[in-house]
């Protein structure tokens, strides 16, 4: 039998709000606060897989989707931890961030435990089911970004 819309509705975000709650009690962020191990997650992805060298302020606001002032305080505890560099662009406007390499070991520890829980989670629900969750959560965030960017984020 068919459910109506709310009743789904409502399903949907017990589920959400249950799956990220059983996934922050991981832990899997100890060692750094969550916005820093997120932070860390985007520029050392650039770093690792695409070669950047820095990595824009505007950059990481967009890939995060955190407000402009949380990233700004989380750059600065990324540098006073050593892992980050704080560095000019062109211009005085342009803020961007390098990796320091030799002090990132903390985050390494941290993106270890997560790539243990993603395996985990593969193991659970199988490679099919995973990349159908990597494709939902790619198409919902997107979603959500463009709404966003036009100023309609939750009335659709």
């Amino acid at each position: 039998m068919a459910e109506n819309s709310s009743e789904l509705d409502e399903k949907l975000i017990s589920a959400w709000v249950t799956l990220t709650g059983t996934l922050k009690n991981t832990r899997i962020t100890k060692g750094l606060v969550y916005n820093e191990a997120i932070v860390m997650l985007f520029v050392y992805r650039r770093w690792r897989e695409e070669g950047a060298e820095y990595v824009s302020f505007k950059d990481l606001v967009a890939e995060t989707g955190m407000l402009k002032s949380l990233v700004n305080r989380t750059i600065d505890a990324l540098v006073e931890k050593g892992m980050l560099v704080r560095c000019e662009g062109v211009d005085k406007r342009t803020t961007l961030v390098k990796i320091r390499p030799e002090h990132i070991a903390p985050y390494l520890a941290v993106h270890e435990r997560s790539l243990e829980l993603a395996h985990s989670l593969r193991e659970i629900i199988g490679d099919e089911d995973a990349e159908a969750f990597i494709r939902i959560s790619r198409k919902i965030s997107e979603r959500i970004r463009e709404e966003a960017a036009q100023g309609t984020a939750g009335k659709s």
